[in-house]
Order: structure tokens, then sequence, then C-alpha cells
């Protein structure tokens, strides 16, 4: 994994890698493929000097215990210099024998919380397989100048954001989308992931969250964090790109007709959960279909939605859910499951189960209506395999015995209501008649 840009990239580095050897009591392998202060070094439990390929026959047959530290010889300024290409590829090879992680510092920030990359950086290894790009949230509201942004006229250049004026969560977000800023000589298929540092207070974190969704647009992960010292450690929220399976293949016995396409506000049941589940930042959004297909993927011509018919769909909802499951893309990490015969449910429900999974981390994230388990559920990858094992009509709350589930209170009674009959839906339709 190679960290690039600023604000924090150097602790974040030690931090990551004080935390691995704690949780596992296996080493780690630090580097530098540019340079690093002297002071940072020896924030290792091992310094190990690089000047040629043989220095590293030390590591056979085993690594020192801990954190491990290996760099070029000192230089000026108090630094260490970085690692050419021919050895970072050989310490990667005695990372992969010896199964142990490899961390990459990848580029210099002068200490400032933001940075532009000028044309000789960042240094990344095409063997990589995650980079992290930092950014030091608490330059947003300063003035864009030498203080706080390492290469100002880049920053200005990429960003259009004039020097000395205010730095905005926009021109981060310009600058962490654009080819030439964060997503810069990143190698192609390699895991992209932003580390928003040095939110201290909730007004920095509040920004970096206001940006949050259209950056995963483009990045795989991104995380909002103090590490500022190592007694404040903390990982404030870690979001993903959640994708929305909606169940849409019943065929509706009990109600006598299609219910997916029933009326709701001028729309069919299809169509308005669909522009629901989008208006979230759900994505992809999968429709399942069965019973009534045809109809039902006419109701959804136009809409960016991806459409799977289930040709068992009269032996339950666990066939569909099991669809809906099995082709989502392996870099999405939940999925948020939504029932047809509730278009009442607002994006800012869903909005809620995201932002709850993204700070506590739980497999299985759920309302609480009216003191009732209601939909729709939000389910973690880690869950995606017994999701898969379920059969008949039941859907995912058949898991629920396996796995902590934080459940989310939620104070209007109505989003409980579903529609298996007329007189469901006549309940559904007065419930939000206008008073």
């Amino acid at each position: 994994m190679a960290l690039v840009g600023a604000g924090g990239k150097t602790t974040a580095l030690f931090r990551l890698a004080e935390q691995w050897v704690a949780s596992t009591e296996k080493s780690i392998l630090l580097t530098t493929s540019t340079h690093l202060a002297e002071v940072e070094a020896a924030s290792a439990d091992h310094h190990i000097v690089v000047r040629q390929q043989a220095d590293l026959d030390i590591f056979h047959p085993a690594l020192p215990q801990g954190v491990v530290l290996l760099s070029g010889p000192s230089i000026e300024n108090s630094r260490v210099a970085g690692l050419p290409e021919e050895i970072l590829e050989k310490i990667n090879q005695i990372a992969d024998d010896h199964q142990v992680p490899l961390l990459i510092e990848a580029d210099g920030s002068a200490q400032r919380p933001l940075k532009a990359p000028a044309d000789y950086e960042p240094v990344i290894p095409d063997f990589v397989d995650a980079v992290i790009v930092v950014v030091g949230m608490s330059a947003v509201g300063r003035r864009l100048d030498q203080n706080w942004v390492h290469r100002v006229e880049l920053f200005s250049s990429l960003t259009g954001l004039g020097e000395n004026s205010k730095i905005t969560v926009q021109s981060i977000s310009k600058m962490l989308l654009s080819p030439v800023g964060g997503l810069k000589d990143i190698p192609a298929g390699v895991r992209k992931i932003v580390l928003f540092n040095q939110c201290e207070g909730a007004q920095a974190a509040g920004a970096a969250k206001a940006i949050t969704r259209r950056l995963l647009q483009t990045y795989e992960q991104v995380i909002i964090a103090s590490l500022k010292t190592k007694s404040s450690q903390e990982v404030i929220s870690s979001n993903f790109p959640v994708a929305g399976i909606v169940l849409a293949a019943g065929g509706s016995q009990r109600l006598g007709q299609p219910k997916q396409l029933l009326d709701w506000q001028g729309q069919p049941f299809v169509t308005a959960v669909v522009k629901t589940a989008q208006a979230a930042g759900l994505s992809p959004v999968y429709v399942v279909v069965g019973a009534s297909a045809s109809e039902v993927e006419s109701a959804l011509t136009g809409l960016e939605v991806e459409i799977f018919r289930n040709p068992d769909w009269e032996s339950g909802q666990a066939s569909s859910l099991r669809i809906g499951i099995e082709n989502l893309p392996p870099e999405i990490q939940a999925a948020v499951v939504l029932l047809v015969d509730q278009p009442q449910i607002p994006p800012t429900l869903i909005e809620a189960l995201i932002a709850e999974h993204a700070i506590q981390n739980a497999p299985i994230v759920a309302p609480m209506i009216d003191h009732r388990r209601g939909n729709p559920v939000l389910f973690d990858r880690e869950t995606f395999r017994d999701l898969t094992s379920i059969s008949g009509d039941i859907g995912g709350r058949k898991i629920f015995s396996r796995y902590p589930v934080h459940f989310l209170p939620w104070l209007d009674p109505r989003l409980g209501l579903d529609v298996d009959s007329p007189e469901d839906y006549q309940r559904l339709i007065d419930a939000w008649k206008p008073t």
C-alpha cells in the first residue's frame, strides 16, 4: 500500500503499522520512494539503511519483530533518502515471502495539510495493491498560501482557486478527482482510498462528509479520521459505495394485480422505489423481477438500473435476494435491500442507514419503526455468503440471529406499512393523504 498527499501522511503510515503489529503480533515493512525526516524514522522499532540489494539478505530466514523501516542513508536537512525501484521490488518480494504488508510513503508535503503533486511525483511502484491519498482538513477555511498548501501555484492551477482565497471543500474535491492531482500516477486497477485526516471537530468532519458521496464515484473508500496523536487516534467513519437491491419479483396473489405497478403519487411503485434508491446515493441499483417481468421492466425505461430476471420467483423472496447479491461487483462492501411494496420510504432513511454503517461498522443495520424491526435493511459484505444460502419465502431477516444487528430508531410509523392486499394499499394511500 502506498500513501500520498499531505496532512498527516507519515503519521497514518506509522499508525497503520503499529495497529497491524498490535493486532497480529507479526512484523510489517515500511519504506519510502522519496524521503523521510529522521525524527519520523525514529518511530520504527527497527530502522535499516539499505544501500544495495545485498543489504536485504539479513531478512533470511526471518524478519525482526515489530515495525521495520527500510530507507536509504541520511541526506541533507535531517532526512533519510528514498529507495530506487529495483530495491523496492526486492522489498516487495520479501514482504510476499514472509506474508506481511508493505507500506510505502510515496511523496513529500513539507508538513503542510494540502499539496498538489509536481511532475516527478508521486513515485508509486507498479506492484502496489492500494493507494491512500491523505488530506489535512485543518486547511479548510484557511488562505491558499504556502503556510497551508505545498506548491500553491499547482494547487491553484488544478482547482481554479485563486491564491490567498479561502480553501473550500469543493476545491479539495477538485484536487482529489483531478488526474494531475489526487489521482496522479495511480496504477490502473489499484484500490483508491481517500483519508481525510485532522478532523478534530464536527465542522471538519462534516466538511469531509459533504463531498464523500461524490468521491465514492471514483474512489473505493473514504475514511474520515483524526490521527493527531496516539491518544486522540480515531476513525470517525469509513465510507464505501453501497449498492441497492430492489426485490420486485413477487406474484401479488392476495392483491390480485401486480403490486410493482400500483400507483404511488403518479408513478408505479417500482419506479418510485428505484428513484428513492438513486436519490439516496445507492450505486449500482439492481432490480430483480419475476412475475409480470415485461411490464415491470417497461416501468423502468430510462432509469439507470440493472435488471435481473428470476426464473424461480415463485419459490419466494430468498431466490431474488440471492440473484441480487451474487451479481454485486467485488468492490461493493454493503447493499441496501428494498422492498417494492414500500414506495413511501424516503431517501433520508436510506442515507441514515448508510451513515450508521460507516460509523458503527455493523454487519447489519436496520430501522426500528414504532418499536418494530423495519425495512429497508443494510447488509455488510460480511453477511453476503449467508444471504445467498437462504431459501424459501423469506428475506434477509433469516440471518439476523447470526450477526449483531444495529437498529436505527425512526419515528414515523407510516414507514412500517407494506402492501399485500387491497386493504393494505388503501391504508397506505390514506396514511399519506395531505392534512
